[in-house]
């Protein structure tokens, strides 16, 4: 289903994402703050780290990601929900870093053609409406050889974590199109990505991934 299709309210995957992330902005750090200490700890350092040139985060949220990117790439975000960027915004101003960032929605990326040199993703696809075709259009907006650094929650190796991950996905998916059983790698090996370097965390629940977009 892709974002504009729309369901039995007549709201779009994407204006239900928007509205859902606009209601979660002001407690969102607090929440997730547990969580990037328990499960996702260095994930954002480790994308940081290889950040390079013009880059670009996909569904940037809060800004969360800002402080690890290093001093010498040009930053540009872009996010659905105007309450998130609105945080992000005063984010960047408290960092004292130059951010361009943008409303806009991650399956319809309003970017030229290979306009970056690394495009960004953190807990993100998880969420968006089609991932297929948010990889899509990160690819589209990368120069060949760009790359491409995901980090999200996926579905575990260990069965037991994975049953328990379908199950939270039967109220997570109505409530706020969340995904617990997702995983990223796949689509981006479909996609045409040349793999770097993988790592996978926690019982398999967490995946990290850099690929880069062949000539």
């Amino acid at each position: 289903m892709g974002s504009t299709a729309k369901g039995k309210t007549g709201e779009t995957p994407a204006a239900k994402q928007r509205r859902v992330w606009d209601r979660t902005a002001p407690s969102y750090d607090r929440q997730i703050a547990f969580l990037e200490r328990t499960m996702f700890s260095g994930g954002r350092e480790w994308l940081g780290a290889r950040a390079r040139g013009r880059v670009l985060e996909v569904a940037i949220g809060t800004g969360r990601n800002l402080p690890h990117y290093p001093a010498d790439v040009t930053l540009s975000g872009i996010e659905l929900s105007p309450a998130m960027l609105d945080i992000a915004r005063q984010r960047a101003a408290d960092l004292g870093r130059t951010v361009d960032l943008y409303e806009g929605d991650a399956e319809r990326l309003p970017f030229n053609d290979a306009s970056f040199d690394t495009v960004v993703c953190a807990l993100s696809l998880c969420t968006i409406p089609n991932p297929v075709k948010g990889i899509s259009e990160m690819k589209r907006v990368l120069v060949p050889g760009g790359r491409l650094l995901l980090l999200d929650h996926v579905r575990s190796t260990w069965p037991p974590v994975h049953a328990a991950q379908w199950l939270l996905e039967r109220v997570t998916i109505r409530a706020a199109g969340e995904h617990f059983t997702r995983r990223q790698l796949p689509l981006v090996r479909a996609a045409g990505f040349e793999i770097v370097e993988t790592e996978r965390l926690k019982a398999g629940t967490v995946e990290r991934v850099h690929a880069v977009k062949s000539n």
